[in-house]
């Protein structure tokens, strides 16, 4: 029996988690890939439809194509891309400090990204306020910029600019820590050897010198803001207290998803935009480890 456990000791040390990979991630895909041809209204058995979800999504839902898809576009663009050009930023800035500095600065970066939810309800709300006593309108109106309170949050024009702000605030989660980390970990003498080789500025030194040391922890960050920013939800229904947001002017596409799922109970299409998304996040996250991967 020993020499059997020893034989097979590394099927028994991953199997626990091989078994929770499928129970939580491998079956529920492949349950909402199957639901994704059916109509199902959380109530009555599945009916199979084939690909009329899809055809309904790309064709037929003038809300996907002209308001979800495209905030989210621009959303992803703000928050995924310029989130992370932003953290790869401050942690190279935070890491020309010394120790102390920098260690209670990352906290105070950091922080947002854990008490989103919670500093959204008590700093965001008051300042984006509708009325007279939200600190923005406050502001604007003592300064006459603005003649009558403006609901911002309500707003068309305005929700989701808000959206992208106040996401940016606390993005800088785990894979700005990630990137921080290997910017300070690397081998100092190497930047070193590069000024005796010709680097001249700070720009040459991170192009050549900290993104190739850092190219694994920045792999590592890029999947964590692709994730993060399509997975992001609740920011718009929070912000403007309702979804579909007003006008759908913050939908995105998860938020698109819980409409249909656990407002309309149209699971099988809820299904179908939740399928979409996993391409997208996959199609984007293979994106990331082609421009990360090292040689």
């Amino acid at each position: 029996m020993k020499k059997f456990l020893n034989k097979h000791s590394a099927f028994f040390l991953t199997l626990p988690y091989g078994v929770l990979f499928f129970l939580f991630i491998i079956l529920p895909v492949g349950m909402a890939i199957l639901l994704s041809f059916t109509y199902f209204n959380t109530i009555e058995f599945p009916t199979f439809t084939g690909l009329s979800n899809y055809v309904s999504l790309f064709t037929g839902d003038s809300v996907f194509m002209q308001k979800v898809l495209p905030n989210t576009i621009v959303y992803a663009i703000f928050v995924g891309v310029g989130g992370y050009v932003l953290s790869f930023l401050l942690a190279w800035m935070l890491a020309q400090l010394t120790r102390p500095v920098r260690t209670v600065l990352t906290v105070i970066i950091y922080a947002p990204s854990m008490t989103g939810g919670v500093m959204l309800s008590t700093i965001w709300a008051p300042i984006f306020n509708g009325d007279k006593s939200g600190y923005l309108n406050a502001l604007l109106l003592r300064f006459n910029l603005i003649e009558q309170p403006i609901a911002w949050v309500q707003s068309e024009q305005y929700l989701l600019a808000i959206m992208i702000i106040v996401t940016l605030w606390s993005s800088m989660g785990i894979g700005f820590l990630a990137m921080l980390s290997g910017i300070t970990n690397g081998n100092q003498e190497l930047y070193e050897a590069g000024y005796i080789d010709g680097i001249t500025n700070r720009f040459q030194e991170i192009i050549y010198i900290t993104i190739p040391l850092a190219k694994p922890q920045m792999l590592f960050g890029a999947i964590m803001a692709i994730v993060g920013t399509f997975q992001s939800s609740g920011i718009g229904t929070t912000l403007s207290g309702s979804n579909p947001t007003p006008n759908y002017a913050g939908q995105l596409i998860v938020t698109h998803i819980e409409d249909y799922g656990f407002l309309r109970y149209e699971m099988g299409y809820a299904a179908a935009i939740s399928v979409v998304l996993l391409v997208f996040v996959f199609a984007m996250s293979e994106g990331a480890k082609k421009l990360f991967a090292s040689d």
